[in-house]
């Protein structure tokens, strides 16, 4: 059975910690942070062994092992390159890498020694897209022809982000959310759901910008909003909308033929799912005042309660990574695929005012559902 190796204990990590508690079968062989007393602090409330080195964690680690990371993003090329380079499987916090040259040397490293790489976030293995996913197998709204999706939190800089800790007691990393910025931060969380669904993207066309006034707390802002066009290879178009200035809102809403599925919080791995049929009534068409819920039929997965401002299982990617390992089958969550949303995301990122249109360079294979999300509750 694969075990997890753990490096970086700072905000995000009692996420994941608190979503492992689901699946006591994972073993967990070692952390270690190169702050000594965020480790000590992590280790001592979550009852887990601490390294003292990130070379003793890597000697630690035995073949078939999984390197959890989830460092700061400056330093997911460097520790991930590390682990692939000492045999390990890699599962990344998000993103990949901050260059695309970086994330495509991860991906390189690991086709040459048959080792698993991934990326979060892992939210599409969850129930809320599984059952998206399946209504468009299913044809519930015809062909799928547009795709509005919003990831806007509100103006976080003058949120009282001083008083956020984490479960064990790690502040909310201020300066560094503002640095990497929330088109590489959240973009995902949406572009994760988009890309099994639709498959890859060939052309982006993006507007990004820095806002706010964050003087007081780094002078290297990265764009607080963005904007995208994505034109999937299979003629769907998706508009991506990133920002932590405008109202809270992460709606979801798919358009077909036939009608819209709609969605309120991608942060929900249980939020409801709705389908709004559409119709013509006299002379004038009109979209359903009542929507339809829609579920998956039988069980799916294991859930978190609501933890801060998400109820997401954090672990879902990790124990398909681990659970494609013992099966000795591919990852759900491929490298391709982690390259590709990679390339996107920093497209949005980057394109500034004059962007352009851009052709994506990568592209993945398609995914397999769930195997519990075949078919819907009648």
């Amino acid at each position: 059975m694969p075990r997890l190796l753990i490096i970086g204990t700072g905000y995000v990590a009692d996420l994941y910690l608190r979503s492992l508690k689901l699946y006591p079968e994972i073993e967990i062989a070692g952390c270690y942070d190169r702050n000594p007393e965020r480790l000590s602090q992590f280790c001592a409330y979550w009852s887990l062994p601490a390294l003292n080195s990130f070379e003793a964690l890597l000697k630690l680690a035995a073949p078939g092992d999984i390197l959890l990371n989830l460092t700061n993003p400056s330093a997911h090329y460097d520790v991930s390159c590390k682990g692939l380079e000492a045999g390990l499987h890699v599962y990344s916090e998000k993103p990949l890498a901050m260059k695309m040259d970086q994330a495509q040397a991860l991906a390189d490293i690991a086709a040459e020694r048959g080792l698993h790489l991934a990326s979060a976030p892992c939210s599409f293995l969850g129930e809320a897209p599984q059952t998206i996913w399946a209504s468009l197998r299913a044809g519930v709204i015809g062909k799928t022809r547009l795709v509005y999706a919003e990831m806007d939190d509100d103006f976080i800089s003058q949120a009282p982000y001083q008083k956020w800790f984490s479960e064990s007691g790690a502040p909310w990393p201020a300066k560094d959310e503002f640095e990497v910025g929330c088109t590489l931060e959240h973009a995902g969380y949406y572009l994760a759901w988009l890309l099994p669904m639709f498959g890859p993207v060939r052309t982006v066309v993006a507007a990004s910008a820095a806002l706010a006034d964050l003087s007081d707390v780094t002078a290297r802002a990265a764009p607080d909003f963005s904007v995208g066009t994505l034109f999937f290879e299979c003629g769907v178009v998706a508009r991506l909308t990133c920002s932590i200035l405008a109202t809270h809102n992460h709606e979801l809403r798919i358009i077909g033929d036939t009608g819209v599925i709609e969605m309120d919080e991608c942060w929900n791995n249980a939020a409801p799912v709705r389908l709004r049929r559409r119709f013509s009534l006299r002379r004038r068409l009109v979209n359903a005042p009542l929507a339809r819920r829609l579920k998956i039929k039988g069980p799916t997965h294991e859930k978190l309660g609501r933890k801060g401002a998400a109820a997401m299982n954090f672990a879902l990617g990790v124990a398909e990574m681990r659970d494609a390992i013992r099966e000795e089958r591919p990852c759900r969550l491929s490298p391709d695929l982690s390259l590709h949303m990679n390339e996107v995301t920093l497209t949005l990122q980057n394109a500034g005012e004059h962007g352009g249109a851009v052709t994506m360079q990568t592209r993945f294979d398609p995914i397999a559902p769930m195997p519990w999300a075949e078919s819907l509750a009648r």
